[in-house]
């Protein structure tokens, strides 16, 4: 156990995850408290996150809820703000908050398009820049990980989905070369792109699953079989947090049950 706390152990450590009222991010935020690190949750919906903290804050470490529209600037800094005077600064930023756009490219509307890249791209840019910031200014370095998604280096062959696809190729090449820019201050950039996970995203809540017509598609072109669950994803988000990855950069990992390897 001592030599795993060495490798994966996120003790004293202070993270940021957004998008962090369900889905994914609950599983993210949960896994680096079990790791040891408190958390800052932020989210829009107050109450979900005031939940989800709650629960996490169960596991002894300090899991604290911040609502904020991460796509409003005054919102965003003010959260960033709040989190780092709760914590005194923050060790570990998981840029989880996104949303997807379903539809034929040639009927794609102006308005779709801005509100997707403003959520995927933007907002993540916005406040990793702020965080960097105070990354830089403490000297201590530390981890960035962005959630990307197969679609930012496949085409997607279930749904039909241009803006998202758009913005998670931004989120590959933004994570590249921020790597590259904030090596010298000891932070790395990572991305962790996810296989076909039933979530909010794309659930349908008429049947409480992914549509069966689609679903079966998915798991007929993974490898192994199956989709995945939020519960796959933690261990790379723990591993690119923690002090086994402090010489990995510049990487998108895929947790995809071999989707890309075909």
């Amino acid at each position: 156990m001592e030599a795993l706390t060495q490798w994966f152990g996120l003790q004293g450590k202070r993270a940021l995850v957004t998008g962090a009222s369900s889905g994914l991010g609950v599983a993210f935020a949960r896994g680096l408290a079990q790791a040891g690190a408190d958390v800052a949750i932020v989210a829009r919906r107050k109450e979900r996150l005031e939940a989800v903290a709650s629960e996490i804050g169960t596991l002894g470490v300090r899991c604290l809820p911040f609502a904020a529209d991460l796509t409003d600037d005054a919102q965003r800094d003010a959260a960033v703000q709040a989190v780092e005077a709760a914590f005194g600064g923050v060790d570990i930023l998981l840029n989880n908050a996104g949303v997807a756009d379903l539809g034929r490219p040639e009927k794609t509307k102006p308005e779709d398009w801005d509100h997707v890249v403003a959520v995927n791209l933007t907002a993540v840019f916005r406040l990793t820049q702020a965080v960097a910031r105070g990354m830089i200014d403490r000297g201590q370095g530390g981890r960035i990980i962005n959630l990307s998604s197969l679609v930012g280096q496949r085409a997607n062959p279930i749904f039909s989905t241009p803006t998202y696809a758009a913005t998670k190729g931004g989120i590959d090449a933004l994570t590249r070369q921020l790597a590259v820019d904030w090596a010298q201050y000891g932070i790395t950039v990572n991305a962790i792109a996810p296989g076909w996970v039933p979530t909010e995203m794309n659930i349908d809540p008429r049947v409480g699953d992914v549509a069966p017509k689609f679903k079966q598609r998915m798991i007929d072109r993974t490898p192994m079989g199956r989709l995945g669950v939020p519960e796959d994803l933690v261990g790379a988000a723990v591993f690119l947090a923690g002090p086994s990855s402090s010489y990995v950069t510049g990487q998108v990992l895929a947790v995809d049950g071999g989707w890309l390897a075909v």
